[in-house]
């Protein structure tokens, strides 16, 4: 493909996951099939042609599963079957039949954190102190005053405790009062999410993306969070207040962890990615994925939330994960359906598609997988939502103050002269963005110099690449812009160099001629990088 060489299958002997590349998809906005406004399994179905034309090993399904949509599917009420909205299991069935017919393995998330309110096992929990599910939530008795249990606040402001009058109680809750949180210290509970991790395995599924891990054990004792230090940057939600140091984190996790990898391992070729947020998430993700027995990987936070790529950003983060023994296999995403789009959060709008061009280049050299949200293949920039359109309950409750995830949500852009891009026939749930259009991949598919395209040859080249794929990585020069590194494996040794900045750099390998040009964008050569440019050389 594009010119690159094909790999000896009895050299590649690696895990599927391992260098993958996993193509993120929000299904809310993917693509909608019956004119209801909102994206759909059967949607989803009847575009895997353009996710399979990328040359990506996976997608990763965000939830889709029943639920009263307080958090947009992150608040499950039925952890087994479809929301109606986007359809049945028989969608879901074909869904899994075509991927796998075009090569593409499925992931999907499992939220193990928490459940909705509207749940059967919560309504059991709740009835009485007395009943078999009593003990399957977080569950304490008010203090002499009437007031929560402790000082622990919930992820989107304002206490993690909510009183329930039928059994006396407070519940705790990281997120909304809508998500309790389950007691993973119960092993009834660990049964129940292990049978429904098996319900899907079952149903074909090829790994699991384990939403909001580190907050799925809690301490017992129930101690209250220290307050954390003022930094001076501004704090919007009264979690900001405190260090998370009893809410989540508990070190009993890894145990659970290694039930689930016992699980998956019992199916062969499965993939477990945990994610894990926190201010200083990396011991967590090195416990969680600690050896052979734990989760295969951890989603790195390090690109999504930092508000501009630096040399200095991508060397820490790729320090944390040396290739040595025992230590856990990285993942990275520079786009998310939590997190604003890359091109708006670290580049002028006069710079954004050398930019993108540039960052895609750099993603796809790292070591670990890359995932890659839908859209980003596309270039689309984060979207301006008013107060009226929005649907984002953090951004809705903190309004104007936080960021709305919003923003990242909007809708694919499929045709560009569509109602809608193609989207819908229908009113979208959230707006269209101005710019999507223009951005739209029937224009890209007919442009052979446009970012979709230049994904596609670059996904080839990391894939057909062991080095790439494989290889260790080195950082050599991460100065104020230039960001050089190597990556080597299999005998393929190559060097990767990026100009972070707006101002052209000098650059050169050394021995120039004793490298080639292997990919270059934005007009960087062996011996120049142009603003927001990239060069891949291969040592011959």
């Amino acid at each position: 493909m594009n010119g690159m060489p094909v790999l000896d299958a009895k050299a590649d002997t690696r895990d599927w996951w391992r260098g993958a590349v996993i193509y993120q998809i929000y299904p809310r906005s993917f693509a909608d099939s019956n004119g209801d406004g909102i994206g759909d399994l059967a949607g989803i179905t009847a575009h895997l042609d353009h996710v399979a034309s990328l040359g990506v090993d996976a997608i990763w399904l965000s939830p889709f599963f029943t639920s009263p949509m307080r958090d947009f599917g992150y608040d499950v009420a039925d952890f087994c079957d479809v929301d109606p909205i986007f359809g049945t299991l028989a969608d879901f069935d074909a869904l899994i039949a075509r991927a796998h017919v075009l090569g593409l393995k499925v992931i999907i998330d499992q939220v193990y954190s928490h459940s909705s309110d509207q749940h059967v096992w919560f309504r059991e929990s709740r009835s009485s102190r007395a009943n078999a599910r009593a003990d399957w939530y977080v569950w304490a008795d008010a203090r002499p005053d009437g007031s929560p249990p402790n000082n622990w606040q919930s992820v989107f402001g304002g206490p993690a405790w909510t009183w329930d009058a039928r059994r006396g109680q407070y519940y705790f809750h990281n997120f909304l009062r809508e998500q309790p949180d389950l007691n993973f210290h119960n092993p009834q509970v660990q049964d129940a999410a292990l049978a429904t991790a098996k319900f899907w395995l079952d149903r074909g599924v090829d790994g699991f993306r384990l939403d909001a891990l580190n907050f799925s054990m809690h301490d017992a004792g129930l101690r209250d969070n220290p307050p954390a230090p003022d930094t001076g940057k501004p704090r919007t939600r009264s979690f900001d207040f405190q260090l998370h140091t009893y809410n989540q984190s508990h070190a009993d996790i890894p145990a659970f962890l290694e039930r689930i990898r016992g699980l998956t391992d019992s199916y062969g070729g499965r993939f477990t990615v945990a994610e894990v947020g926190g201010a200083e998430p990396e011991a967590e993700m090195h416990a969680f994925t600690e050896g052979e027995g734990r989760l295969n990987s951890a989603y790195g936070f390090n690109f999504l939330y930092a508000g501009k790529l630096t040399p200095a950003l991508v060397a820490q983060a790729v320090a944390q994960w040396p290739a040595e023994q025992g230590t856990g296999w990285p993942s990275w995403a520079f786009e998310n359906h939590d997190a604003p789009r890359a091109v708006s959060r670290w580049v002028g709008p006069e710079h954004r598609a050398a930019f993108a061009r540039m960052k895609m280049l750099l993603l796809l050299s790292l070591r670990g997988n890359a995932f890659l949200y839908q859209g980003e293949e596309l270039g689309l920039t984060q979207v301006e939502i008013g107060f009226d359109h929005l649907q984002d309950p953090e951004a809705i409750a903190n309004w104007p103050l936080t960021l709305s995830r919003d923003g990242a949500r909007t809708p694919m852009p499929w045709v560009a002269g569509a109602p809608v891009a193609g989207f819908t026939s229908g009113k979208p749930w959230l707006p269209m963005g101005p710019d999507h259009a223009a951005l739209a991949i029937d224009r890209q598919e007919a442009d052979p110099h446009s970012l979709l395209n230049l994904t596609r040859k670059l996904v080839a080249l990391r894939l057909a690449s062991p080095a790439l794929t494989m290889g260790n990585m080195e950082i050599v020069e991460a100065g104020e812009a230039l960001l050089v590194f190597s990556r080597e494996g299999q005998g393929q040794a190559m060097l990767c160099a990026f100009n972070l900045g707006a101002e052209t750099l000098a650059w050169s390998p050394g021995d120039a001629h004793r490298f080639r040009v292997v990919e270059a964008v934005n007009g960087a050569t062996p011996t120049a990088l142009p603003p927001y440019s990239g060069i891949i050389v291969e040592r011959v």
